[in-house]
Parts: C-alpha cells; sequence; structure tokens
C-alpha cells in the first residue's frame, strides 16, 4: 500500500495541504469573531459557506474532469484554493472572509473529488488499500491543520490564511511537474448522473447517514472552540490531537475491526459511540478538561467512520467511481453547511449544552437509517469492487495515467 506511483505521492501530498484547510480555522474562530466584532454563528459561517459550495460543486466536478482531464481539474482547484484563502486573509469583515472561504470551498471542491478518484484508480493494491492510503493523506491534513492554525494563529489570524496559500502554491507546483498529463475522458460526464446514482438504495442509504453524522462531526468541529475559551495555541493543539486520532484510526484501527467484526457492524457500533462522546460533551459543557478529552476521543470514531464511508461509498452503487463520490459528497455537504451555522445560532440563543444535544441526535438518526437500510449494504464486504473498475496492478500502477473512472 505504501509503494506507491510518483503520480499518486503527488497527488497525496496536495491531498495533505488541502486537508489542512478543514481544521485550520478551528483555533482561530474566537480570535476572528473578536477582531471582526462578529457573533459565534456569523464566525461559523466559515463552515457554512465552504461546505455549501463545496457541495453543490461536487455536482459538476465529473461534468470539468472529464471534460478537461484530471490534471487540469487538479491544478485548477488548487488555483481557487490558493486564491480564496489568500483573499480571505485581507478581509476587514467576516462577511469577507467568510465569501472568500466559499471561494476556497469551490477549489476544495474541484481538487477533493478529482484527488479521490485518481488515487483509487491509479494507486497500487486494491481498492480498500488505496482508500486507507487516501485516508491517511487526509488524517495527516487534518491534525497538521489545528496545530498549524494555532501556532500562526497566536500571531494573527490572517496567518494561517495566508499559510494555506503558500503551502498550496507548493503543491500545485509538485502537481504540475509529478502528475502526469492525462486525457479527457471518453464519454463526458452529465449533471444529471449523481442524481441518477442516488437511485441505487444503498448509495442513497449511506449518503443520508453521513449527512446526519456530519451534524455531530461539524457541531464538534466548529463549536466546541467557543466553549473551551481558550487561546488560539491551546486550542490547535487539542485539535492537533483529534488529528492524530484520527490519522491513527483511519489507518490502523479501522481496517481490523472491518476484518473483524465486518463494516456495516464497525460503522453502526462507532457512529454510536460517537453519539456518546457527544452527550458527553452536552452533559459537561462547563468542564475545558472534558470537552477537550472528549475532542480527542472523538477524533477515533471520525477516522474509522470517514474510512469506512468512503469505502462503502465506493462498493455501494454499480456505477462509476467519480459519479457515486460526487453524489454521495452532494448529500453530506448539506450537513457540514447546516452544522456550524446552526450550533452557533442555538449556542447564542438558547445556552452552549443544546449543540451537542443536536448533533448527537443527529448521529443518532444516522445510526438509525444505516441500521433500517443494511440490507442495500451488507454485500460491501462480500465483493471487492461491487461491478466499479478495479484497482491497477503494480506493473500497471506504474504506466498508468490517472483519469475518472
Amino acid at each position: 500500500m505504501w509503494r506507491q506511483p510518483r503520480a499518486v505521492l503527488a497527488v497525496a501530498f496536495a491531498c495533505v495541504i488541502a486537508f489542512m484547510g478543514i481544521g485550520l480555522v478551528d483555533p482561530i474562530l474566537k480570535p476572528i469573531a473578536e477582531s471582526l466584532g462578529a457573533s459565534p454563528s456569523q464566525t461559523s459561517l466559515l463552515f457554512t459557506s465552504y461546505m455549501a459550495v463545496m457541495g453543490l460543486a461536487m455536482l459538476i466536478t465529473g461534468v470539468v474532469s472529464s471534460r478537461l482531464g484530471v490534471k487540469r481539474t487538479l491544478l485548477i482547484g488548487l488555483v481557487v484554493i490558493i486564491a480564496g484563502a489568500g483573499l480571505a486573509g485581507m478581509q476587514d469583515s467576516v462577511a469577507g472572509v467568510v465569501a472568500f472561504r466559499a471561494v476556497w470551498g469551490l477549489g476544495n471542491a474541484l481538487f477533493i473529488a478529482t484527488a479521490l478518484t485518481a488515487i483509487v484508480n491509479s494507486a497500487r493494491g486494491s481498492v480498500r488499500d488505496s482508500i486507507i492510503f487516501y485516508e491517511a493523506a487526509l488524517g495527516l491534513g487534518i491534525a497538521a491543520g489545528p496545530l498549524i492554525g494555532g501556532e500562526l494563529g497566536s500571531i494573527s489570524w490572517r496567518a494561517p490564511f495566508f499559510g494555506v496559500s503558500a503551502l498550496m502554491t507548493i503543491a500545485f507546483v509538485a502537481t504540475l511537474f509529478l502528475l502526469p498529463a492525462t486525457p479527457r475522458e471518453a464519454r463526458a460526464t452529465s449533471i444529471r448522473d449523481p442524481f441518477r446514482a442516488l437511485r441505487h438504495p444503498g448509495l442513497l442509504c449511506i449518503a443520508v447517514t453521513a449527512l446526519l453524522y456530519n451534524f455531530g462531526f461539524f457541531t464538534l468541529l466548529a463549536f466546541t472552540p467557543f466553549p473551551l475559551d481558550m487561546s488560539a495555541h491551546a486550542v490547535g493543539l487539542i485539535f492537533f490531537g483529534w488529528g492524530l486520532m484520527l490519522a491513527f484510526a483511519s489507518v490502523v484501527v479501522a481496517p481490523w475491526l472491518q476484518r473483524r467484526y465486518g463494516t456495516i457492524d464497525t460503522l453502526i457500533v462507532s457512529l454510536f459511540s460517537l453519539v456518546l462522546i457527544l452527550s458527553a460533551m452536552a452533559l459537561w459543557t462547563d468542564s475545558k478538561a472534558v470537552l477537550a478529552t472528549c475532542v480527542v476521543l472523538a477524533g477515533a470514531f471520525l477516522g474509522i467512520n470517514n474510512t469506512l464511508v468512503t469505502e462503502i461509498v465506493m462498493k455501494a452503487a454499480p456505477v462509476e467511481r467519480g459519479v457515486a463520490s460526487a453524489a454521495y459528497s452532494f448529500v453530506r455537504f448539506s450537513g457540514g453547511a447546516v452544522a456550524p451555522w446552526l450550533a452557533g445560532r442555538l449556542g447564542e440563543s438558547i445556552n452552549a449544552h443544546v449543540p451537542f444535544w443536536v448533533g448527537a441526535g443527529g448521529v443518532m438518526l444516522g445510526v438509525l437509517v444505516l441500521a433500517g437500510g443494511r440490507r442495500f449494504l451488507d454485500h460491501v464486504d462480500a465483493a471487492a469492487d461491487h461491478g466499479a473498475p478495479p484497482a491497477h496492478s503494480d506493473a500497471e500502477a506504474e504506466a498508468v495515467t490517472l483519469g475518472d473512472a
């Protein structure tokens, strides 16, 4: 799994930088609110605009990449991220930061959806190995994001935005020179394809489960820094621990549990464990020690969930992987878009306990949806690829050019 072609390594490196953007703003949410005179719900719109635009843009990622080719799509996405992050750091109002964070989300959509498909299609080993490799890049990026955000945020809330822009420039250069040219697809993808894919009950079930699970994920991510009420450096260290747990669980724990207990059973137990953690955060919101401990522990279950859900999506329906990824991401990012704003609003208007209860309730609904629809997903452990094009062998991986499934 770890002996991959240079092209795959280049895309994985860019993925690490791209995923830094998710956790990078956590340590600076409170400093942004204080510096720009914004409320928690207004500041949480940094996540909402980012996730909402990313979800909508997922519908066009296949359309763009099938016409331009994977390499051009990845490079365009990186350029948009560079511009969006840099311009967000130059703003003097929270509305301006939110607007350019949305631009950043557009770039991330073009990059991330295409990168996942590229790695799965071109990496050595099985689909499972490819996804674990992708999740390793995701986990490393998510872990590094809060740490870098906290360090740079202690200088200025603007510094993390400029830091992402600079790191993405490095990723752009690496992708430009290490990734071989890719041709356009023989068949151009239609914007209707993701909606057609959602007609498959298995893909719809896991997409809705992920939407509800994201209510808990992004409540924890976007709201917890406010009741923690700590410095950017301290919040960065806490979420760095969260990211390390996420990365370790994604790469090591999830595959072991999957082999021993099966994909769906492991996912149900992991989601329910997240319900318990969010409930503990709701009960003991006033304890910074409890919040910090729960954030780090939650990373383990989030890592398990991410790896298993991503693999299920690749196998849930007999459609092209790029189409399946776009359809799933469009649905799940809806939860990621609503949850941060809703959590901030509930925390302002009622109290700081309620957002965590709502997050726990959302994840619990996800458990029920998954349990109710598991008959459409039990096949994921029976077939390696379930009708999707196979991952390339070691010999083919060296010579293959990246392309959407």
